[in-house]
């Protein structure tokens, strides 16, 4: 079994605090391998939130008179006072992660992010990137180090955002295919001023390039032809403002070999061609 958690001001006690919009108390995460259960039992529940995420395996939850299996990519949360049982089987090479939370606008943020605040399950995906937010949490809670209770609540709210946007994205994709878009769009920011074939990149993953834009297309809203010309024009847009650089220059730096070219995109995306758009600077 894995353990580790961190708690505010390093209490265990559970706490109701009204003076901030919004508290970590506490978070922590647990992986089963061996153990053969771990069971929690609070008859009249907590006094704050509690938002648990099952990364990996399943956990047993009894929820309105009924036992419930919570299998990998959906999250629990309980409201104050609510009763909580639930257990976690080594046998199901359970991994979970979870986070204590109060404050004055919990349910204004909740209801914002279209975080269900009746029931008690709710599907999120399983993503890298929640259990990224939940390990930084940990270490603030265990360092804390200047300014830690305000990064808390930044990192929950950005989890908060992570899961309003799973559960408000329009079509929803495969995991292992958001991954790939993910991936997609990390390479495209980071390679953006290098000649970029789409078919190839498609092929390199070999995926067909009808697909690939599909599910780009599906999972940000654009091409990702659409979206490398967005990066280049965005980093133009900072280049021209407070360098000394001239257009042709410009142009090259963020890819374009052709400055004539490169003009007709920026005056497309931005309303006025580069030289007026400096010019007006």
């Amino acid at each position: 079994m894995y353990a580790n958690s961190g708690y505010l001001h390093h209490s265990l006690v559970d706490f109701m605090d009204k003076s901030k919009p919004l508290v970590v108390g506490s978070c922590g995460t647990y992986r089963l391998y061996s153990r053969p259960k771990l069971p929690t039992y609070r008859p009249k529940g907590r006094i704050d939130y509690q938002l648990l995420y099952i990364a990996a395996g399943k956990a047993h939850f009894f929820l309105d008179g009924k036992d419930v299996t919570v299998t990998a990519g959906h999250m629990v949360l309980y409201q104050p006072k609510q009763m909580q049982r639930y257990v976690y089987y080594g046998s199901d090479q359970t991994e979970v992660f979870w986070v204590h939370f109060t404050g004055k606008e919990v349910k204004k943020i909740l209801k914002s992010c279209n975080i269900p605040l009746t029931g008690y399950v709710f599907y999120t995906g399983k993503s890298p990137g929640y259990q990224k937010l939940f390990q930084e949490m940990i270490q603030e809670l265990q360092l804390c180090r200047p300014h830690y209770q305000e990064l808390l609540e930044i990192l929950l709210r950005q989890l908060f955002i992570l899961i309003s946007r799973q559960l408000s994205g329009g079509p929803k994709l495969a995991i292992h295919v958001q991954n790939e878009m993910e991936a997609a769009i990390r390479y495209f920011t980071e390679h953006y001023n290098e000649e970029i074939v789409i078919d190839e990149y498609a092929a390199g993953m070999h995926r067909s390039t009808v697909w690939f834009i599909r599910s780009f297309k599906q999972y940000t809203g654009i091409t990702p032809m659409q979206y490398i010309i967005s990066v280049r024009i965005s980093n133009a847009r900072r280049l021209l403002e407070p360098t000394q650089y001239n257009v042709t220059e410009v142009a090259a730096i963020v890819g374009y070999d052709n400055p004539l070219y490169f003009s007709r995109l920026f005056k497309k995306q931005t309303g006025v061609a580069p030289s007026e758009y400096k010019k007006n600077l």
